[in-house]
């Protein structure tokens, strides 16, 4: 065979490959979904979100009362008390989001925090806690609100979720008990990022 026609058929062969490869390629990550991770996401996403009113949620004490108005228009972490007494695994996760918050820097003012007890606990036994965090909202769902959150978190229900709310009032996203901080910063500072209100 002389070289021409060698070369030609190469050539043949090469635009072959090249127009048939990427189907190829496509159908067997169709066929592999698990090799790679379509959202970028670190917290799961709440699909449907849960929307609420103001009225869905009743200020503990004074200062939360006063204070209900700061749920409108701001993203909101929520740390959920499911259970009582509220121990180790509920104060530690009321910690991270206050760190959170202050890792967030210019963005600050755009954050607001609450806790959102579905349970009742006992007020004398967090006091002391509750001076060092006087920023924090502390609230009680309504009886909606309290059956759709614990259908979310599953039974038995436990403390260290967390759950965050956009500035419409919509239940988000949520991550499970022992969840990474840095994880949360990560997707509420691209959330933030990309946010039109609040």
């Amino acid at each position: 065979m002389n070289k021409p026609i060698k070369r030609s058929r190469n050539t043949v062969l090469l635009l072959f490959a090249i127009s048939v490869l990427p189907f190829v390629l496509a159908w067997y990550l169709a066929q592999h979904p698990e090799w790679f991770k379509a959202s970028t996401n670190r917290g799961e996403l709440i699909i449907p979100v849960i929307t609420t009113e103001r009225d869905d949620f009743i200020g503990w004490d004074d200062f939360s009362r006063q204070n209900l108005k700061e749920l409108t228009g701001h993203w909101v972490m929520i740390n959920i008390v499911a259970e009582a007494p509220c121990d180790k695994a509920c104060l530690k996760p009321l910690y991270q989001t206050r760190q959170l918050r202050l890792m967030m820097n210019k963005e600050l003012t755009r954050i607001r925090r609450a806790v959102l007890f579905l349970t009742e606990v006992d007020r004398g036994s967090l006091e002391h806690w509750w001076r060092q965090d006087d920023r924090l909202l502390r609230l009680k769902p309504s009886a909606g609100l309290a059956q759709k959150i614990r259908k979310l978190i599953g039974q038995p229900a436990q403390n260290g979720w967390l759950i965050l709310m956009d500035p419409l009032g919509n239940l988000m996203m949520k991550y499970k008990p022992g969840f990474d901080p840095y994880d949360v910063k990560k997707d509420l500072s691209k959330l933030l990022r990309i946010s039109q209100i609040g």
